[in-house]
């Protein structure tokens, strides 16, 4: 089945075109060998973090709850091998900063399954559990999104009181380069995605779901278009190549032509979204009893012996990704966490795999040195390409000069650090990571003045 090249959208303001480097879209999933010993940490998620609820020398097994939600916005954490609680500690993670997690040895014995989850691979259709019945699984089974924002998936389907969702798009776009972990999701789970799908639907009750993807997946777009051609109300929108084209906003607006305004959330224009690996996850989670364990991760590199896509358990030492893809080539300048536009380098590959880590990302000395910063030419190149309609070289000034209240006058917080404009600016100047000073600077402010 094939889609119409003229019903190709995008959305209309700035946007780049980086080399896509998918270099694993040929791989299939593999399963990763679980590791001996996990550090998984109890806060992976936006919000509060999760309470542990085990202590050390306690056994445990996989997918039994080890530490409970703490509030509205937070989710619970679950131990992704069975062994022994070693114990609750705070290890590294990606953000360079130590955390606390909790730190489980796999026994000796056969690995066990908490009671009445279905590993079977048999897909299952029928949804039985009604609107609460689903939001309360999710938030259980502590999925949250997995296309990096990990933001927890009960919160978006709890729809608030006097707004109405009428659409769910499915982000299958993955525009970040390198990464192809929802992409071989789709190819390789598209019937458990379609029943997550209508999960979800039935859980926002809504009767409308587009699918969104990227028009470099061919195949995908093809697998999906011929899974829905006889659903109900779910449909396929093939989308121009165009990042950042997976941007909740941009995504909305291609779609839809719906415009979440400034400062807004999508359920302001009756939209909620989610990602492929969120439905995958939320199917597994209603029809399955599978908590969230593992996730599909992208681990590639123009120089790695073997770049892969492996099923990976949360907590599992990022350093396992790379030996099973060849280890890490002799001219590698950085490890990211995610890919080349949005990711950030990691101190170590040590740390753990954690529910958002979407891909590793090796890169090559001549590769990951910066530019040495030059003047501002004036050239507007990056206002050109900011998707939100921001002025990046000023908020960067405005930064550096201290100037919050002008930085949030002048919309810092809508900036969804595409990384855009660094990207495009000719003088190398570090755009992005003075507005992400600049955002977390006005963040804090706001918190403080409504305290």
């Amino acid at each position: 089945m094939s889609l119409a090249v003229n019903n190709i959208k995008t959305f209309p303001m700035g946007g780049v075109h980086p080399a896509e480097n998918k270099l694993t879209a040929g791989k299939p999933i593999e399963k990763l060998i679980a590791p001996k010993q996990v550090a998984i940490p109890i806060s992976q998620h936006i919000g509060a973090p999760a309470k542990p609820i085990v202590e050390q020398r306690e056994k445990v097994k996989v997918g039994q709850v080890i530490a409970m939600s703490a509030g509205f916005v937070s989710t619970n954490i679950h131990a992704t091998i069975s062994g022994t609680v070693a114990k609750i500690d705070k290890v590294m993670d990606s953000t360079g900063y130590k955390r606390e997690a909790i730190i489980i040895k796999a026994g000796k014995e056969e690995e066990e399954w908490a009671d009445g989850i279905d590993l079977s691979d048999d897909l299952v259709e029928d949804i039985s559990l009604g609107k609460e019945e689903i939001i309360k699984r999710v938030l259980e089974a502590g999925i949250v999104g997995l296309g990096g924002a990990t933001f927890p998936s009960h919160v978006k389907l709890s729809v608030p009181k006097g707004r109405k969702a009428e659409y769910l798009i499915l982000n299958g776009v993955e525009c970040e380069p390198y990464l192809t972990a929802d992409h071989r999701l789709m190819l390789e789970k598209g019937e458990e995605i379609i029943v997550g799908a209508r999960i979800l639907m039935k859980a926002l009750e809504v009767d409308k779901a587009i699918i969104g993807i990227e028009k470099n997946k061919p195949d995908a777009i093809e697998k999906m278009a011929g899974l829905t051609a006889d659903e109900n109300g779910i449909s396929v929108q093939p989308l121009k190549v165009q990042y950042p084209q997976g941007g909740e906003k941009q995504l909305i607006k291609a779609a839809l032509n719906r415009e979440v305004p400034s400062g807004g959330l999508p359920i302001d224009v009756g939209v909620v979204v989610h990602n492929v690996g969120t439905a995958f996850a939320v199917y597994e989670a209603v029809q399955k009893n599978k908590p969230l364990v593992e996730r599909v991760v992208t681990i590639t590199g123009k120089d790695m012996k073997s770049p892969s896509n492996f099923m990976v358990r949360i907590g599992t030492p990022v350093n396992n990704l790379v030996e099973a893809a060849g280890g890490i080539p002799e001219n590698t300048g950085k490890v990211i966490s995610g890919g080349p536009m949005m990711g950030k380098a990691l101190n170590s590959v040590d740390v753990p795999v954690a529910k958002g880590t979407s891909g590793i990302l090796l890169i090559p000395n001549e590769e990951a040195k910066r530019g040495k910063m030059k003047v501002c030419i004036r050239c507007s190149k990056c206002v050109d390409v900011c998707p939100m309609g921001l002025e990046p070289y000023l908020l960067m000034t405005l930064t550096q000069k201290e100037l919050f209240e002008r930085v949030e006058e002048d919309h810092v917080l809508d900036c969804i650090e595409c990384g855009s404009c660094s990207f495009t600016c000719p003088s190398d100047r570090p755009l992005l990571d003075y507005i992400r000073l600049g955002k977390k600077t006005v963040a804090s402010l706001i918190r403080e003045r409504n305290n």
